[in-house]
């Protein structure tokens, strides 16, 4: 459908969403929400699995998701971050690591919840403070997929978050791929859910079962 404008509904919904972003500590702690469930499902045997994201095997791209989590804290205070080691922490945290992956993700969200965190610029790129941390919101929310599709569970997106991605994911795309952060786009079927379009966009087969 469209309005008096010619606006279609996605049209008018992205307009609402620029004139209303929904806060990102918000965002983050829904998808974090979504997220934790599945993580707590990860046995030991399981964190050598191939996953969708095929530079990492479950135990790596946990590790990974504990990085941005904590790194992307610091990022919400404006003050740089090294990414280029990514600390063990399941060997430092033992059984205990999804409680404190839990810990972090709070954290996280409070980081971004504090006054001026998503104003002016902030990371190695200079971009704006949102935009960096929607980009953490991405990581929680496609790598929490990965993760459910390595293992075997299911996962729900917090629905809030996944037409912000899809837009974020349209802006980032050309530099993404330049930067092989994404693959190159996967046709989805006509009709295919927004978080497959989203997954698609960041060069992940939704259909992907290892």
């Amino acid at each position: 459908m469209t309005d008096i404008t010619g606006r279609t509904d996605e049209e008018q919904r992205t307009q609402r969403r620029a004139e209303h972003p929904a806060p990102i500590s918000e965002l983050l702690d829904a998808a974090a929400e979504a997220a934790l469930p599945v993580l707590r499902e990860v046995t030991d045997d399981q964190l050598g699995r191939r996953t969708p994201c095929a530079e990492y095997d479950v135990r790596s791209l946990i590790n990974h998701l504990f990085q941005v989590v904590v790194a992307f804290q610091t990022l919400a205070g404006k003050k740089e971050v090294d990414f280029r080691y990514t600390p063990d922490r399941l060997a430092e945290f033992g059984a205990r690591w999804p409680d404190r992956f839990a810990e972090e993700s709070a954290l996280l969200v409070g980081a971004w919840a504090a006054p001026g965190a998503e104003e002016g610029l902030t990371g190695g790129m200079n971009l704006p403070a949102r935009t960096v941390g929607r980009m953490a919101l991405l990581d929680l929310t496609v790598h929490a997929w990965d993760v459910s599709r390595a293992i075997g569970r299911p996962y729900t997106p917090a629905p809030g978050c996944v037409p912000e991605l899809r837009e974020l994911a349209a802006e980032m795309g050309p530099t993404a791929r330049k930067m092989q952060v994404f693959g190159e786009p996967v046709a989805v079927p006509a009709g295919a859910s927004e978080f497959d379009e989203l997954l698609a966009a960041t060069g992940r087969d939704p259909g992907w079962t290892g």
